[in-house]
């Protein structure tokens, strides 16, 4: 495999939490424009190993590569400026701005003019026609001028994905984005996901097997901190001790 086909890969990628090892010893690659799904039963350190991917938690030991660059101890800044961002994260959401102006101030960020807020009309005006399809592009159109905090659940979740993609990130990472949705929800963000995904790369954890199945190429399994197993679903999904993981606790 080329190596160019490789955008963020992990080695050796381990956290010790007082004597407790969360993540031990992980190897991943994530292939460009791939949508890349960690997933195990509770507990099994996918969380943890999201969080060392992004620097929100930084490794007792292994390294981790984006681009073919060594990112190990950047900020998560400096890490989403590259290109890596994450979702539900840094797009922290504005509740009592709209939609539209959510967006905006993501957009503003990524210009590096986010608290300047005395900038003239026109250049806020510029970012209005950007901001407005990015907004429709996530289905949010008919809510533009709607406060974000009332927005129901699962259009909350599109203007995180929105006010993401204003980063204009060449690879996405998805934490539990189906978490609490309802089934309408669901397919909305799965579909919407199938769409961000078609000029760039997306790594999500989640626990939605069908989503998973529905959404993923390549399906990075870990139990109790380990890479349990990787690949297709059709091929991780029948292998025992993928099985025996996921039935031996519970968890389906």
């Amino acid at each position: 495999m080329a190596n160019e086909e490789i955008i963020l890969e992990a080695t050796g990628l381990t956290k010790e939490f007082k004597g407790f090892i969360a993540v031990k010893n992980v190897n991943l690659r994530v292939k460009r424009h791939t949508i890349h799904a960690l997933i195990g039963p509770n507990g099994a350190g996918k969380t943890t190993c999201f969080n060392l991917l992004t620097h929100f938690l930084s490794p007792t030991a292994g390294q981790i590569h984006f681009k073919g660059r060594n990112i190990t101890g950047s900020s998560p800044a400096a890490i989403a400026r590259m290109g890596l961002a994450r979702s539900f994260q840094i797009s922290a959401v504005f509740p009592h701005l709209s939609v539209r102006e959510n967006v905006r101030v993501a957009l503003q960020r990524k210009l590096g003019i986010s608290f300047q807020f005395w900038r003239s009309e026109s250049v806020l005006g510029s970012l209005d026609a950007r901001a407005m399809e990015l907004v429709a592009a996530v289905g949010l159109a008919e809510f533009a001028e709607a406060q974000a905090v009332d927005l129901p659940y699962g259009r909350k979740r599109a203007l995180e994905i929105a006010t993401t993609l204003a980063l204009e990130p060449e690879m996405m990472l998805l934490d539990e984005p189906m978490a609490g949705l309802g089934q309408e929800d669901i397919k909305r963000i799965a579909a919407l996901i199938r769409t961000v995904s078609k000029d760039r790369t997306v790594l999500m954890v989640e626990h939605n097997m069908s989503v998973v199945a529905d959404l993923s190429d390549t399906i990075t399994v870990l139990a109790r901190g380990e890479v349990l197993a990787e690949g297709p679903y059709a091929t991780v999904s029948k292998h025992p001790a993928v099985v025996e993981a996921y039935v031996g606790t519970g968890h389906g």
